[in-house]
């Protein structure tokens, strides 16, 4: 996906569009829980006292300084809103608040109106207050995501704490950011990614340009105003709304950088906070492309070596022998797509998409086995499927509004991180030595905030987050969306960082696979210390 931070760093999000698939009837025979896969008890290995220090951040990154404690007048009509709750969705209760269009007008009569849903406690009379939970993106629904995963939180959290999901500014059911007709989203997403002469460059650029002004059209100002650290002051705005002193919340994947940005920006007010699948703030949009372009490389190795293992492999019994069919079908489609069981042919960039969005999770493995298998007898149809679940397309033809949301966010929250071709063409040798077979494709997804409307607001920020409670940040060894190195890096940033380590696959650990992650983080939410600095969870 172009992305100023390459392919989005959606966590369930992306995986229920997968899992979609499964449960459809696709496939027979997969597993039908991408999000929480059932698991034995996990081992751990407590850290010394002290811990394991976090990476140091890059130089270049500036702190990202708190907010003044004092309330500005003109944000009091907002704080004091009263929600309205009301029965919505399978047992939970909706609402809506406003914010301000632009903080730095509020009350200017430009409002906008987000939407939040609500499991409310189990246990009223041991009631611990409101847990807010994002999923990631950026342009994941934490509405669709709460409702869908309350149910698996486990029971002493689920009677202790208000489930809350809202959507961000942008996204969901809060004001959503469309861009494209589906057809014209169709084509985008086919647009090749490794152009191989100045005809399919200029092919590149037009589709990145139409884009963008098909955002600007229909979104107008709304759409310089979906930043993180916008999102981060809305969510103060509903901590207090819901009664709250301190915010405690659940952030995976871009969700962690939302909730980084906002104990940033108000210490004082971090309750307990979960920072899952942990995104680094003091990247350039540039280095965190190549970076994860390598955490994608690491994924398709550990699928490889999988792989390799068993009878019916359809790309080969070594790491080197699945990694040249890959490069082999890749190729292939370059020079002629696939046919499918729809109306539309398997592209190259369309393939390497289905490939990286089996990568989030070993749930999705039998089915890329699977896709890779009739992709080598001719038929492009699995592979398709799992393109088309990453870009959030319907079996009609149409899209939902995470990738709309997802470069309008990204393209406002850091500068890009290349000004034209010419430069992607100067950086492509760099990623394709992080990142074989992903490489190239991700170094000109990276183009498209070239020609973004509305210039960044934001840039490359350390998060200290001084005076806080315990943050725990969760990364996962072998994560390749969120290299473990950016878990390191926001860790050792903040002064109350505690790095909790799953040596393992996939995109994110907490409700995944493995009970010493879980129970080390209900521990915590349930009134706990937090883990031990440097604790490990394995197998």
């Amino acid at each position: 996906m172009r992305v100023a931070r390459s392919r989005r760093t959606a966590s369930a999000a992306a995986l229920a569009a997968a899992v979609s698939l499964l449960l459809a009837g696709c496939t027979s025979g997969h597993p039908t829980s991408a999000g929480t896969p059932s698991g034995s008890p996990g081992s751990s290995t407590d850290s010394v006292p002290g811990g394991v220090p976090g990476s140091p951040a890059p130089s270049g990154a500036t702190p990202l300084e708190p907010l003044p404690t004092e309330q500005p007048a003109a944000l009091a009509p907002y704080y004091a809103q009263k929600l309205s709750w009301k029965a919505c969705d399978s047992g939970f209760e909706c609402t809506t608040f406003k914010v301000p269009l632009d903080y730095a007008h509020p009350g200017d009569g430009h409002d906008v109106e987000l939407s939040a849903v609500r499991k409310p406690a189990g246990d009223a009379s041991h009631r611990i207050g409101s847990l807010l939970l994002n999923p990631g993106g950026p342009g994941g629904s934490a509405i669709d995501y709460a409702e869908r995963v309350a149910a698996r939180y486990d029971a002493g959290v689920r009677a202790g704490y208000d489930l809350v999901g809202f959507d961000p500014r942008g996204v969901g059911r809060s004001a959503p950011i469309t861009c494209l007709t589906g057809p014209r989203m169709d084509a985008y997403t086919a647009t090749d990614l490794t152009p191989d002469d100045q005809g399919e460059v200029d092919a590149v650029v037009a589709a990145d340009r139409e884009f963008a002004n098909g955002c600007r059209a229909e979104a107008g100002d709304l759409l310089g105003h979906v930043s993180t650290v916008e999102a981060a002051r809305d969510m103060d705005v509903l901590r207090q709304l819901v009664g709250d002193r301190k915010l405690n919340y659940v952030g995976k994947s871009y969700g962690t950088f939302l909730g980084a940005m906002y104990a940033g920006l108000f210490p004082g007010k971090v309750g307990k906070v979960v920072l899952d699948g942990a995104m680094d703030p003091a990247l350039d949009a540039a280095t965190g492309n190549i970076t994860q372009a390598g955490g994608f490389e690491t994924a398709w190795t550990a699928f490889a070596e999988d792989c390799a293992k068993r009878d019916d492999c359809p790309v080969g019994h070594s790491v080197k022998e699945a990694g040249d069919k890959l490069t082999a079908l890749f190729a292939q489609l370059d020079a002629k797509p696939l046919p499918t069981e729809q109306n539309r042919p398997l592209t190259e960039p369309q393939a390497l998409t289905g490939v990286a969005q089996a990568m989030y999770s070993q749930s999705m493995w039998p089915y890329l086995r699977e896709a890779l298998t009739t992709a080598g007898a001719g038929d492009g149809s699995g592979l398709l499927k799992l393109a088309d679940s990453y870009y959030g397309r319907d079996s009609d033809g149409s899209y939902d509004n995470l990738m709309y949301a997802n470069m309008a966010v990204n393209c406002l929250d850091l500068p890009a991180p290349f000004a034209d071709p010419a430069a992607v063409t100067a950086a492509v040798p760099a990623f394709e030595k992080a990142a074989p077979h992903f490489g190239r494709d991700m170094a000109w997804m990276a183009l498209g905030c070239a020609y973004w409307p509305d210039r960044a607001t934001g840039a490359p920020h350390t998060v200290r987050a001084a005076g806080s409670d315990p943050i725990v940040v969760v990364g996962t060894t072998r994560d390749p969306a969120t290299p473990y190195a950016w878990a390191k890096s926001l860790a050792g940033q903040l002064e109350n960082g505690r790095l909790l380590t799953y040596e393992g696959d996939g995109h994110t650990a907490y409700q995944r696979q493995n009970a010493c992650i879980d129970n080390a983080i209900n521990d915590y939410l349930l009134g706990g210390e937090a883990p031990a600095n440097g604790k490990t969870c394995k197998n």
